[in-house]
């Protein structure tokens, strides 16, 4: 086969990403109880292309992400990106895997349940690393399980948090998850409440204040969704040192 890679493209044009997306397959998240959990992701790889090169074999991206086989996990995520870059001559080196990670939850009747969180990881290489973490947490309604005595107890989904960080140092999925649902869990509001932003406004302003404080985020975004009949309700902030979007 003709290694188009190789061959020179006069028409001067950069291709700001090329690759392949939507591959499923299995990797390994660290996990706080059980030292590690496997799972399988979707990834996509791309890379931007300088014009001088005209193309690239898209097959190489597989055999880049098959060296990996049964050792993908953060850890390794720089080398799969140097490695990207590298051989496919790239000036920057993409990396998205979404996954679904899984914790043992306690329910309201003391019984222990499986819940998952949709997580996804972006991994970024040009000069330098970049990795950033997005996960989503359902929230119960209501959340303190409970309703004013003039209110009738909704069951079901509330709505969600979303949240998307880059670290300064090593934290727990487990340990972000927490802490979002510790919060959640302390809210209280009447499901007949005729101001519904307010639900959304005040549990974004906890979430902020607890978030400002964790050493271990170099950044956050945090949105708060409220699934309704027809619409959807939403805040949302970013920091530390950036005003809110």
């Amino acid at each position: 086969m003709k290694d188009i890679q190789n061959q020179s493209d006069h028409r001067r044009i950069d291709i700001k990403k090329v690759g392949v997306k939507t591959i499923t397959y299995p990797i390994t998240v660290l996990d706080k109880a059980q030292a590690s959990q496997k799972t399988v992701a979707s990834v996509n790889m791309y890379v931007n292309l300088p014009h001088r090169f005209k193309g690239t074999h898209m097959s190489r991206f597989i055999e880049i992400l098959n060296r990996y086989h049964g050792k993908i996990d953060i850890s390794q995520f720089h080398l799969i990106l140097e490695e990207m870059k590298n051989r496919l001559e790239a000036e920057a080196a993409h990396l998205e895997m979404k996954f679904p990670f899984f914790l043992h939850r306690k329910d309201d009747l003391d019984t222990f349940e499986v819940r998952r969180y949709d997580c996804t990881m972006h991994c970024f290489l040009e000069e330098e690393n970049d990795l950033r973490l997005d996960i989503s947490v359902p929230v119960a309604h209501p959340f303190n399980g409970s309703a004013t005595s003039d209110s009738t107890p909704v069951v079901g989904l509330w709505g969600k948090v979303l949240v998307s960080v880059r670290f300064n140092r090593f934290m727990w999925l487990e340990d972000l998850i927490d802490m979002v649902e510790a919060i959640t869990r302390s809210e209280s509001f009447s499901s007949t409440q005729s101001d519904n932003t307010k639900p959304v406004e005040s549990l974004l302003a906890k979430l902020e204040q607890r978030f400002s404080q964790l050493k271990e985020l170099a950044w956050y975004e945090i949105t708060v969704e409220n699934e309704s009949q027809g619409y959807s309700l939403f805040a949302r902030t970013s920091g530390p040192d950036s005003e809110s979007q």
